[in-house]
């Protein structure tokens, strides 16, 4: 499976519906986008009766178009006293549109403050999994660039509900095949229904043939029927993720730095009870800890798993900060990043980027004056602008505010020596042996410690590995502060007290924690090279500056340990995010949720795989 570069839809736009030159169709019925979504994909579907009371509802889209369907569903849910507590939508498209085809479709639209939301949130055209959130989270969109036939295996989701929407089988004939519809078919839930307008023989055939009884219904305008399904197949096959089930109502949580906080407001997102055990007197004390950190994804030299991995991350991360940012809740920005690539002229990255094909919004390459304009400040070369996905923040102020989410229960001070199973659940036991907690659903967020927390279910074969790394803070005068952070051979970050934070060293097998003044000669002859500046003061007063040490837990593939813990029902690892804490955690969070309490997940299933920790099950010590 691979994902191609997105070729943006080409919208004609003028008097009636807006029309697909391409497919020769048109995007709606011309009696009404919404009206037809409301009589063909919500009551197609038995909505909003079949949500009504439930905790998590879950739609499947096949063509998103220009968003009409999930409009009416989402007005439909907040104008219903007894809606869902919470409504995933899931859509996938070929040929999204642009951000400003999007906002000509809606420009007057009879739901103008939700149209305008979704413009707002609208993604860069990615080939990835893209995480939208509306209404305090309560209601989430994923939208899936691609073609179809290449996600629906990839997708990992218990659809109650499915629209087959898309262009005319007779136009758009690859997105009606039995294979894919067959594939669509494992991704629903029990009982699952689906609507759509056409009554094409081969489209009814083909979702006979996936397991669903067929009937007609009567249709829309000028259409005499549609066709609405529900899915009752002979046998149920085996799935090869856990099924969507109701929530336990609890899960315990070790740690509370980055990756245990994201995985406790995750948890309670969903609806879970989370209580987080940290030893230290207060969270984020530890890797977490520093004053400020950087997110943002890269531009590979391929666009293979992990890089796709890593810029679903780092996309979903600055979704997620950047409301926060806004409202002042956090200290941070979310306005881009400036990536230095040492030794790769202009030409070699505009040369890449055009290979990958990835939007200008996602990472564009400046040149030094370009560069320095964003920065504020004179730079030497090329760099990357991570618009969309890069930024800084305050990892122990996120960690906090994350941990103060309703469903999240904090408790410091309270180590967690032991973990045994017992009767179905898990015990924490804390230092004279007592027993602390039990619950079915456990989640090892504890660094350097999992190991040892594992070691009596067996060594799990991690080759994980610590590195001591010291930061340096500047106050002294003569030091440039860029507007937006930099990265590259280290990093710089301009923090809102005024002073500059640069780092980080990396020392394997050290575990040193005092401040050492050779490390800050280190980070500020690095700074200098990143700034690309010999005038700047000199080392010597190293020794006077402050700074912070911490240890980064990673494996050798750089990619976070995230899932199941094999052989071990129940139990759930978030841990080894290693440098790239602030870009991994919302989506380690995610993730965890989806194995847990069955959400959808936010990842492709190959990106999933990559980070689960079974990838070392089977690989050499």
């Amino acid at each position: 499976m691979s994902f191609e570069p997105i070729r943006p839809a080409r919208i004609a736009f003028g008097d009636g519906p807006p029309q697909a030159p391409d497919f020769g169709d048109l995007y709606h019925a011309r009696a009404g986008a919404l009206a037809q979504a409301r009589h063909v994909f919500l009551g197609g579907n038995g909505l909003p009766q079949r949500w009504q009371r439930r905790a998590r509802f879950v739609v499947l889209e096949t063509g998103f178009g220009l968003g009409h369907n999930f409009l009416a569903t989402w007005d439909a849910w907040r104008a219903d006293a007894q809606r869902c507590t919470r409504l995933c939508f899931v859509a996938i498209d070929k040929h999204p549109p642009t951000r400003a085809d999007l906002a000509r479709a809606h420009a007057d639209s009879p739901l103008p403050a939700l149209a305008q939301a979704l413009v707002e949130a609208w993604p860069p055209l990615t080939p990835d999994l893209h995480r939208l959130a509306f209404d305090g989270g309560r209601v989430l969109l994923r939208l899936a660039f691609g073609d179809v036939a290449a996600w629906l295996p990839q997708l990992r989701l218990d659809a109650d509900a499915v629209y087959l929407d898309g262009f005319a089988p007779d136009r758009n004939p690859a997105m009606w095949q039995p294979r894919v519809l067959k594939a669509l078919a494992g991704r629903v839930a029990p009982g699952a229904t689906a609507a759509t307008w056409s009554v094409a023989r081969e489209v009814r055939d083909a979702l006979a043939g996936a397991g669903f009884v067929v009937e007609r219904a009567p249709g829309f305008a000028g259409k005499r029927e549609m066709s609405v399904a529900q899915h009752r197949p002979a046998y149920t096959p085996r799935r090869r993720w856990p099924p969507a089930r109701v929530a336990p109502p609890r899960a315990l949580v070790v740690g509370a730095g980055l990756a245990g906080a994201a995985a406790a407001q995750a948890l309670a997102a969903a609806g879970w009870h989370c209580t987080v055990y940290e030893r230290a007197p207060a969270p984020a004390t530890a890797a977490s800890g520093n004053a400020g950190g950087l997110f943002h994804g890269s531009v590979a030299p391929d666009d293979g798993v992990p890089a796709r991995a890593l810029r679903a991350a780092a996309l979903a991360a600055a979704a997620r900060y950047r409301p926060l940012l806004a409202t002042g809740a956090l200290p941070g920005s979310a306005e881009g990043l400036l990536q230095r690539v040492d030794g790769q002229p202009l030409a070699a990255l505009r040369e890449r980027s055009a290979r990958l094909g990835l939007p200008p919004d996602y990472a564009e390459a400046l040149d030094a004056a370009q560069a320095s304009a964003c920065a504020g400040v004179a730079l030497p070369d090329a760099a990357w602008w991570h618009f969309a996905g890069g930024g800084w923040l305050a990892p122990p102020a996120l960690a906090a505010h994350w941990l103060a989410q309703p469903g999240v229960e904090l408790r410091c001070g309270t180590p967690v020596q032991a973990l045994r199973p017992a009767d179905g659940s898990w015990q924490l036991l804390g230092d004279d042996g007592r027993v602390l907690a039990a619950a079915e659903t456990v989640v090892l967020a504890s660094a350097a410690d999992t190991p040892r927390l594992l070691a009596a279910q067996g060594d799990p074969g991690w080759p994980l590995q610590s590195s001591r790394g010291q930061v340096t803070l500047i106050d002294a005068a003569g030091w440039p502060r860029p507007r937006l952070p930099l990265a590259g051979d280290g990093y710089a970050i301009a923090l809102p007290d005024g002073r500059l934070l640069c780092g980080a060293t990396r020392h394997a097998a050290d575990d040193d924690p005092h401040v050492r003044a050779r490390d800050h000669a280190y980070n500020l002859a690095r700074l200098a090279r990143l700034l690309g500046r010999d005038d700047l003061p000199a080392a010597a007063a190293a020794a006077t500056l402050a700074g912070r040490v911490g240890w980064r837990l990673a494996v050798p593939d750089r990619l976070p340990l995230v899932g199941a813990v094999p052989g071990c029902a129940g139990l759930y690892v978030c841990t080894a995010l290693g440098a790239r804490g602030l870009t991994w955690a919302p989506l380690a969070g995610e993730l965890i949720a989806a194995h847990a309490a069955g959400e959808p997940f936010p990842l492709d299933a190959r990106g999933a795989e990559a980070l689960s920790p079974a990838r070392w099950a089977a690989a050499p010590r």
